[in-house]
């Protein structure tokens, strides 16, 4: 790439790991660009990640700005749990924060007066693609370092090396690891052989759960969002905090699947997911008391369709809002209690309650001799009379036919 100058200033994802601080030289020495500024956003990883960031940052004498977008990722992972949402099996958590984080960047870009933002993807993943469906909505051009001049980590540590970046043999392990608030993914070195079996050491959120006794929880929902844990109403960062820490300890919330990412790449990925386990069991167990028949099977449509679009970063799709005024109507009455039972790396409801729950006792009763409303055992004769009375009469048209 022929070097050009003067092209303003540009904000950069930053995370202080092998990718990104590769980035900030190149954006300067290939890309032309007088400053660059550095970008994270808080959506609850662990804390020695933002030192990592600032004494990176500090090293590198980059301006960083940290944002807190915690709360707002949270209300969007409740949101989530509305749609019953997953991706081939496993709750969604790193599709949901991308858009938050590149929002962030993008208003930190504004503010600072940015001419371009920048990531560290590379191009056989799915997050340049959910960061890049937020920055190309702005004014501001898009600048991918690593995916743009086909660096490899090989090609980075060895550039690392020679321009004396503070960094430490790339990202800091064997795995890539990706940590938010909703959950952890581990992948990379020998995770990527689907015969290799992982040692528990790959987990840091979920314990082994042998030999602990098992527990019961009560998940409070309103209108389809958790608001309380065990009576106790907590805001939604602390109520995913609290099920993290409960479920995990007893080794709820682990996946390891063959992931299809969207370039049409097969990978295998292993996550940990203890608090959106719990809640999308809770929440489905509830939307199964309050909604009629026709009601969920209509909805496990609209809740694919609308991970799927999560799945893709495209969070604010027209047809997202579309999809969010049916389950929005639905969650109206998705509002009571479910108590769940963690034990064993599973949890399972064991109760539910609400005031808007579509069942009478007395009319399933199998010790009530009528139904309710002057409906008898007797009148099902007529239905079960009819009932595959069409496919008994197929069944035998082609018998005689057979018989010809």
């Amino acid at each position: 790439m022929t070097q050009q100058d003067g092209n303003g200033t540009v904000a950069l994802a930053f995370s202080g790991g092998l990718d990104t601080t590769v980035c900030v030289p190149l954006l300067k020495e290939e890309y032309g660009y007088d400053d660059v500024i550095g970008v994270t956003v808080d959506v609850g990883q662990p804390d020695y990640e933002f030192d990592e960031a600032e004494e990176t940052a500090e090293a590198l004498g980059l301006d960083h700005y940290v944002v807190d977008a915690r709360e707002a990722f949270a209300d969007l992972c409740l949101q989530a749990v509305e749609a019953n949402a997953d991706y081939q099996g496993y709750p969604l958590g790193t599709a949901l924060a991308r858009p938050v984080i590149a929002e962030g960047i993008a208003d930190v870009a504004r503010e600072q007066g940015c001419s371009a933002l920048a990531h560290g993807c590379t191009g056989k993943g799915n997050d340049q693609l959910r960061f890049e469906a937020v920055w190309r909505d702005t004014d501001m051009d898009v600048i991918a370092p690593i995916r743009e001049l086909g660096l490899t980590r090989e090609w980075e540590n060895e550039y690392a090396e020679e321009k004396g970046l503070p960094v430490e043999g790339g990202a800091g392990g064997r795995y890539s690891i990706d940590t938010n608030l909703w959950s952890r993914s581990i992948e990379g070195s020998e995770l990527e052989d689907p015969a290799t079996i992982p040692e528990d050491d790959i987990y840091l959120w979920t314990e082994n759960p042998s030999g602990k006794e098992a527990e019961l929880v009560e998940i409070t929902f309103e209108d389809g969002t958790a608001v309380a844990v065990d009576g106790e109403e907590l805001g939604s960062v602390e109520l995913i905090e609290e099920l993290n820490e409960r479920a995990g300890a007893h080794g709820i919330g682990r996946t390891d699947m063959m992931e299809d990412r969207m370039l049409g790449l097969k990978v295998r990925e292993n996550y940990e997911h203890p608090a959106a386990t719990v809640l999308l069991t809770a929440h489905e167990a509830l939307e199964g008391l309050v909604l009629t028949a026709e009601e969920r099977q209509f909805k496990t449509t609209i809740d694919q369709r609308w991970s799927e679009k999560a799945y893709e970063g495209l969070i604010d799709a027209p047809l997202m809002k579309d999809l969010e005024g049916f389950i929005d109507e639905t969650q109206t009455r998705v509002t009571g209690t479910v108590t769940v039972k963690l034990e064993g790396g599973h949890t399972r409801a064991v109760s539910r309650e609400s005031d808007y729950a579509v069942y009478s006792e007395s009319a399933a009763s199998f010790n009530e001799e009528d139904v309710t409303g002057g409906i008898t055992q007797d009148d099902a004769t007529g239905v079960a009379k009819y009932h595959g009375f069409q496919s008994r009469l197929a069944k035998r048209v082609t018998e005689s036919l057979d018989e010809e």
